[in-house]
């Protein structure tokens, strides 16, 4: 195609130039708020507002100067207030659950630290475009896993026990009265331990190829107080050991899998005859035209990045992508011998599936 100046509608364009001026505005905001959140600046503020630069200064013990420039982009971006008469900056209480109410399922600085991991490792995925490779889970930047785990735990947290389990059939009363679990792909553990912790009388065993996730996932349910229900182990999702569990989930991480046909089939060898597989995956239509909107924007770009390029790395490398859309998770799921697949539940942000044999 050969571009024609006298072809173009300016009014079209200018259109798209000003949301590109609001992208890249964003996207300089983001690296704000990264920078807010890594040296604790949101939560300080919170703590003295309103507050000149000066007193956040000497609250902090940073420099003026940069935090006055810090706290005027902030303040132009809409994140924080600025009162012209009092030249001080204050958060109101929205302002303050996005970005200093850790914990909370609307703070998104877990998401910000997950988007900066990929603009930090974006020579890697430069090179996987040419070249076709992969690039394993364990090959990017630790913000990468922090972050993802910031970004999803408060959304199991909100959601898990009093919505999606509920939703299963019968499960919850198994979980009741003692049930096994397996939790494949785990990470850091976030909902392995919600789930030891909601179901004292089951026992939970968390299963991830990456190492330091594991470590970390301990480490976590040492301090929760779960370490006596709850096993972690580093194994993939194609080899880890144990039969008969009465339920066995995967959140978030099976479009990731180089083989999640064979993933899903060694889930079905693994259950018990009434047992349950539970299914969470990003939210997503069956079809790309129904997912042109931000939010499939933001799944397509981190598929770009971390899901497709984790499947390439290994076996198989179906390359599912983080919007495959019920339709084709219920391919795999027969695929892998499962004859009975419902949604349970569902989220502006998540699918949730249950398979049965």
């Amino acid at each position: 195609m050969t571009l024609h100046l006298n072809e173009i509608d300016n009014a079209k364009l200018e259109q798209l130039q000003g949301k590109v001026i609001n992208d890249v505005a964003g996207s300089l905001g983001l690296l704000m708020a990264y920078i807010g959140d890594k040296l604790d600046l949101y939560s300080a503020l919170l703590e003295i507002s309103p507050a000149t630069s000066q007193q956040l200064a000497d609250n902090t013990g940073m420099d003026e100067r940069y935090l006055r420039e810090w706290l005027s982009a902030n303040a132009a971006a809409g994140y924080i207030n600025y009162d012209a008469a009092s030249r001080r900056f204050s958060m109101t209480p929205e302002q303050a659950v996005i970005f200093a109410a850790e914990g909370h399922p609307a703070c998104m600085q877990g998401f910000f630290q997950a988007v900066m991991s990929v603009y930090i490792d974006e020579p890697k995925f430069s090179e996987v475009f040419r070249s076709g490779a992969g690039l394993p889970w364990r090959e990017h930047s630790p913000c990468l896993f922090c972050g993802t785990e910031r970004f999803f735990r408060p959304m199991y947290a909100m959601n898990l026990i009093d919505h999606w389990l509920p939703a299963l059939d019968g499960v919850r009363e198994k979980l009741e009265a003692g049930a096994r679990v397996a939790d494949v792909g785990c990470g850091h553990g976030s909902s392995t331990i919600l789930m030891a912790k909601a179901f004292p009388n089951s026992t939970f065993h968390g299963f991830d190829f990456h190492a330091p996730s594991i470590e970390h996932a301990r480490e976590r349910a040492r301090a929760a107080g779960v370490a006596s229900n709850t096993i972690f182990e580093v194994v993939t999702a194609k080899e880890y050991p144990g039969k008969h569990y009465d339920l066995v989930t995967i959140f978030d991480a099976l479009h990731d899998m180089g083989d999640p046909v064979g993933a899903a089939a060694h889930v079905a060898s693994t259950l018990a005859a009434d047992g349950s597989f539970m299914l969470v995956e990003p939210f997503a239509g069956d079809a790309l035209e129904d997912n042109l909107h931000p939010l499939g924007q933001i799944y397509y770009s981190f598929s770009t990045m971390v899901c497709v390029p984790a499947s390439k790395s290994q076996e198989v490398g179906l390359s599912l992508g983080a919007q495959a859309g019920q339709k084709r998770l219920t391919e795999i799921l027969n695929a892998a011998g499962f004859n009975q697949i419902r949604r349970a539940a569902a989220t502006p942000t998540n699918l949730v599936l249950e398979a049965k044999l």
